[in-house]
């Protein structure tokens, strides 16, 4: 009995055009890989019903959804070949079909192109394949570099094809119309900056006064930098550093735009602040203690001028000791990275974001779960998502505003704006138990459950000291080595005592071991 052998066929096609048509290029490429797996029924080829189709969708990524519902059911084993019509529908990225075909082989399943006669499966069609790839990859590198040149000579003229017109103007045929309604709030934003010198300021005055972003927002402070600084206002066109005059007519006069430009200069203070403001306080307004008291950022510096970053509760601030949680100061980044972590790990898990799609139409759903894994994460999104953090000496939990995740997850996928103004009421809550571990220096120390703690400068350090000792002792150190008291000390570490060594190398030391620490111990 001849032995069933699965086929699915897959068929791609770059862009929309033409897909409306009652048979289309998606069409021909299912029928032509069709006949020939008929032609070959005598070897047990049979067709499953399922249809991978992906229209408008480009070669150079694997972000396709049909591509990554047939590797799906490739992982579970539900095909044995796949079969298309050229080489280049499944990917022209030597990057992913070097991916493609490691998922191929652990699943024993291999591909057929049916114009080219290709089989994964021997070292000659592997040989060819990646030939032809490297051709095809070719051929999209030489396109791209096209286009670049397109846009960088349509630049030089003036001309503005590429990206969103900026807020005062539209596109037109090449180049930028004044819209006026718009053009007059761009104006009140240079001259007020002049005005309040700070952007901060300058956003409470739009924000007071209801002026409003073209998508109906409020300005922020970053939105605001970006208008003060983009030359396209006085008639330029810049490209790669490369300033043009552009076919269009400015808004503002060249002398207000550079008055605006000495005050931004100036203001170094503002600048500072904004730093600070976007990079050090991420949980700023939603930590709390496990008393409900908010955890304010602060920092300290040590003796080398090194800047550290706290949460302190405002209960030890304020001197109520028996109003404090059980935590009361605990280190900036070490909770932060362990927030980013946690979300880090909940969107790009599909299991636990499924649930929250039930009112999603099924192909929107898909789009969503299939983009998860090519998420970034940045400090605005993770902001929007955290509703709260509490922290107590025993575990974290996080509130998570539920809709605004789903929310922001679904805007990703389709490459739309983040929302910021939206309500929320319910919340996901992560619960995560901890450690906190004293350090004499710099306060408190968390560990997630039983996680081990890696520590590679003391592994190095222990792993150079066998080293060297074992030099020593067969007289092979070099003439510097034996002149050096790092390589003296290092080799003391050989007479650590072994509990030691072993917790070190299986991240269990005490949060407060440091190399210094070692050397004390080796003493003894």
């Amino acid at each position: 009995m001849i032995k069933k052998i699965r086929c699915a066929i897959y068929t791609r096609k770059s862009s929309e055009e033409g897909l409306e048509q009652d048979f289309n290029s998606l069409d021909a490429q299912r029928e032509a890989c069709e006949s020939y797996i008929n032609s070959q029924k005598h070897e047990g080829w049979i067709l499953v019903n399922k249809q991978y189709n992906d229209g408008g969708f480009s070669g150079g990524t694997i972000d396709r959804p049909a591509f990554k519902e047939l590797l799906e059911d490739i992982k579970m084993d539900k095909i044995d070949i796949v079969v298309v019509y050229k080489v280049d529908r499944l990917t022209r990225s030597l990057m992913d079909f070097a991916k493609i075909v490691d998922i191929f082989d652990k699943h024993a399943t291999s591909f057929v192109s049916i114009t080219q006669q290709f089989n994964t499966t021997t070292s000659m069609g592997r040989l060819t394949l990646n030939m032809l790839l490297s051709f095809a990859q070719f051929e999209r590198e030489v396109t791209s570099e096209r286009l670049r040149d397109k846009f960088a000579a349509s630049r030089k003229k003036g001309m503005f094809l590429h990206g969103t017109a900026p807020l005062g103007y539209k596109k037109e045929n090449g180049t930028l119309i004044e819209i006026p309604e718009q053009a007059q709030i761009v104006r009140i934003i240079f001259n007020k900056y002049l005005e309040l010198g700070s952007s901060i300021k300058l956003q409470k005055y739009l924000e007071e006064n209801n002026m409003k972003t073209v998508n109906g927002k409020n300005f922020s402070v970053g939105h605001i930098s970006k208008i003060l600084n983009n030359k396209v206002y006085i008639g330029k066109i810049t490209y790669k550093n490369e300033e043009y005059e552009g076919l269009h007519n400015g808004i503002i006069e060249p002398d207000l735009f550079e008055r605006v430009q000495q005050g931004i200069k100036n203001n170094k203070g503002e600048r500072k602040y904004a730093t600070n403001n976007n990079q050090y306080a991420l949980l700023s307004s939603k930590l709390f203690d496990d008393k409900g008291n908010y955890m304010s950022p602060t920092y300290s510096y040590n003796r080398h001028k090194k800047r550290y970053r706290y949460y302190v509760s405002q209960a030890n601030i304020k001197h109520k000791k028996d109003l404090a949680g059980s935590v009361n100061k605990i280190p900036g980044d070490e909770i932060e990275n362990i927030v980013k972590q946690e979300i880090a790990a909940l969107i790009s898990d599909k299991t636990k974001i499924q649930p929250y799609l039930n009112n999603y139409a099924l192909e929107v759903q898909n789009k969503i779960l299939s983009s998860l894994e090519d998420l970034k994460l940045n400090d605005q999104i993770i902001r929007l998502i955290v509703h709260k953090v509490i922290i107590s000496k025993d575990n974290i939990e996080l509130e998570l505003n539920k809709n605004i995740t789903i929310k922001i997850l679904e805007n990703l996928a389709y490459s739309k704006e983040i929302p910021i103004n939206i309500q929320d009421s319910e919340f996901i809550i992560i619960k995560k138990d901890i450690k906190i571990v004293s350090t004499p220096s710099h306060g408190n120390k968390l560990i997630i459950g039983d996680e081990v703690k890696y520590n590679s400068t003391l592994i190095n350090a222990i792993i150079k000291g066998f080293y060297y000792y074992k030099l020593w002792k067969e007289e092979k150190l070099s003439p510097e080595q034996k002149k050096s008291t790092y390589v003296y000390r290092l080799m003391n570490l050989r007479f650590l005592p072994p509990n030691i060594v072993e917790d070190v190398l299986n991240g269990r030391q005490a949060a407060e071991i440091t190399v210094k620490k070692l050397y004390e111990f080796a003493k003894l």
